[in-house]
């Protein structure tokens, strides 16, 4: 099945953490964190509706400045959900530059910060140029699930990881698939054409049969138009099937805590995109820095029961030996299904 979301680690799984997730014909794209932006292209950067940060550590953040450098004078709002704490941070790196021309963009940004808190609460502000970015009011509400966001299409879900600070670990899942067949498209005398989002986006929000859809497209006489209602391409030209879902572990001490939680939040996932700083013969330095070892991420993805596993955030000192982490965390996910879980140090976990 064709994946929902094109992933690309932005800096490969040896530099800043940053994977840019961009929805399949869904018109923008996510960020998972904000490492080095720079080997993004400013028309990538400009289809973020999304910011996923896992936590304010500096090769987690210093790209912030980058998007918004490139997304500064445009009418748009940029949303980011982070850790507690993120919020005032967001602001006070904002409050570090003058905004005495705000006023002068006709088009302005405007950023929406959610923070998740351990205790279930959540916090919720917003900054705009139009404000030259002075934060307001902040909401504070309560929550008793994992859900962070939900829409018609997608759902994303978070929960709190110890890094020696609070860290997020998230879920991005396309709710249902919707598959075009194109062959089947074209024995109605269709075409293929962005007309095509609307119809998606139609079924996604259980729109009725009688629906009417204008397609348009361009053949080889030129633009061509025709209305036929939802059903009828509903009943012959769609298949709707379970959505894609991608989720994004980084900076996780190796505790029982964090392993149930990194459990309950990938299992089944289609992909796991998980750090795997250390080799597990350096055991104690992963400890002391509060991230995965290869072999303990490996284990987890296949315990999670994960169709792929895509490992990252090496740790320098392994410079030129990068494909041992890659072995050691293969080895580790190719175990033998049903085989009991061999997890490092006291942590206990059924396969």
């Amino acid at each position: 099945m064709r994946s929902a979301f094109e992933l690309e680690l932005v800096n490969g799984p040896t530099g800043d953490p940053v994977l840019f997730a961009d929805l399949i014909q869904g018109g923008r794209a996510f960020l998972f964190d904000l490492g080095d932006l720079a080997p993004l292209s400013p028309r990538k950067l400009l289809r973020v509706s999304d910011v996923l940060l896992s936590h304010t550590h500096l090769d987690h953040f210093c790209g912030f400045e980058r998007l918004l450098r490139v997304a500064l004078g445009r009418e748009r709002t940029i949303r980011l959900i982070g850790p507690e704490g993120t919020i005032e941070r967001v602001a006070w790196r904002l409050a570090s530059y003058n905004w005495n021309l705000a006023a002068s963009y006709r088009e302005a940004l405007t950023l929406e910060i959610l923070e998740i808190l351990e205790s279930g609460a959540r916090r919720r502000a917003r900054l705009a140029l139009r404000d030259r970015f002075r934060l307001g009011p902040v909401e504070h509400t309560s929550h008793a699930d994992t859900v962070v966001r939900a829409e018609p299409r997608l759902t994303i879900r978070a929960v709190v990881l110890d890094h020696a600070i609070p860290c997020l670990a998230f879920a991005l899942e396309e709710r249902q698939h919707v598959q075009i067949w194109r062959n089947r498209l074209e024995a109605l005398g269709l075409g293929i054409g962005p007309w095509l989002r609307y119809v998606k986006e139609a079924v996604l929000q259980e729109a009725p049969e009688d629906t009417p859809i204008t397609a348009r497209w361009r053949s080889a006489e030129g633009v061509r138009e025709r209305t036929v209602p939802l059903g009828l391409l509903r009943r012959e030209v769609l298949d709707i099937v379970p959505g894609q879902r991608v989720v994004y572990v980084t900076d996780c001490a190796w505790t029982a805590r964090n392993v149930e939680r990194v459990l309950a939040l990938a299992r089944g996932a289609d992909t796991l995109v998980i750090e795997a700083a250390f080799l597990d013969a350096d055991r104690a330095q992963a400890r002391a820095r509060h991230h995965l070892t290869a072999r303990e991420a490996g284990t987890l993805a296949r315990l999670a029961g994960v169709r792929r596993v895509l490992p990252f955030h090496f740790s320098p000192r392994y410079a030129g030996r990068f494909h041992l982490l890659e072995e050691e965390l293969r080895r580790a996910f190719e175990g033998r299904p049903g085989a009991p879980a061999d997890l490092p140090g006291d942590v206990r976990v059924g396969a």
